[in-house]
């Protein structure tokens, strides 16, 4: 068993390294400009305090922005890479898959790094402003938000990284449905599970309010309603009932032909 898994083990391997080295080699260039990123990244929270709350972002262990510094560069590593991390993961299953749906490869990666970047600009420009200012006000007239930066790039990045990642469901749905893992109706099927799924991983992945919760539950909701759509063209439930009664009718064909030679 264990020489039937090296082969897929070794590809394995081979895709993590050349994922983890374009990541490195674009750290290496981000770690550069890492003062101009994180001004960048600190527009939200800056916009918020100019709003009338008040606070301001600090420094509370010596050598904190040294680790923002590295966190800030990759993090921007990662998203540069994000093409290079896609192919390399189609790579990886497609030996698995045929021939017509290897040439896949190029819609998935051009699309996926394509959503995942709408994910992150959604995220930047509309819901992440509206988060970070509800929670720093909150109790604001009672407590100053003096705000860790390391805490808030480790809290931009876990909202920033929600986005971008659930931005690929309708992508994920196109390529399962080309490749026949799912149809329309098995996500019509579990949406009432998927929603309480994605109230749950809205609740851990934000904080513990309703209105920060919401704002990335219900995008999570219209996705999962754009992948429905998707599969209603790409894969629906009818073609693939037509497809296997097609199939069944030749498979009988066959076998009524094979008895006539045989009489």
């Amino acid at each position: 068993m264990f020489d039937e898994l090296r082969p897929h083990l070794q590809d394995l391997r081979k895709r993590l390294i050349i994922s983890v080295c374009a990541i490195v080699i674009c750290f290496a260039g981000c770690f550069s400009f890492h003062n101009d990123i994180f001004e960048f990244i600190k527009l939200p929270i800056q916009k918020a305090f100019e709003s009338g709350v008040n606070g301001k972002l600090i420094q509370v262990a010596p050598a904190e922005y040294l680790f923002v510094a590295i966190k800030v560069s990759f993090f921007t590593a990662f998203i540069i890479s994000v093409p290079i991390v896609f192919w390399q993961m189609w790579l990886f299953v497609a030996p698995g898959l045929y021939k017509h749906e290897k040439k896949l490869v190029l819609p998935f990666v051009f699309f996926g790094s394509i959503m995942f970047a709408l994910g992150l600009s959604f995220c930047y420009f509309v819901v992440f402003p509206i988060i970070i200012k509800y929670v720093l006000a909150f109790g604001n007239e009672v407590i100053e938000a003096n705000i860790s930066s390391n805490e808030y790039l480790s809290f931009f990045m876990r909202i920033m990284l929600a986005f971008g990642f659930i931005f690929e469901m309708p992508v994920m749905a196109f390529f399962l449905g080309k490749i026949g893992l799912i149809t329309d109706a098995t996500l019509k099927k579990y949406f009432r599970y998927a929603v309480v799924l994605i109230f749950i991983i809205a609740a851990i992945v934000t904080p513990p309010d309703v209105l920060s919760q919401l704002l990335l539950a219900l995008p999570m909701v219209v996705l999962y309603g754009v992948a429905y759509l998707i599969l209603v063209f790409v894969n629906p439930e009818s073609k693939v009932i037509k497809d296997e009664e097609n199939r069944k009718d030749e498979i009988q064909e066959e076998i009524k032909q094979e008895l006539q030679r045989k009489d």
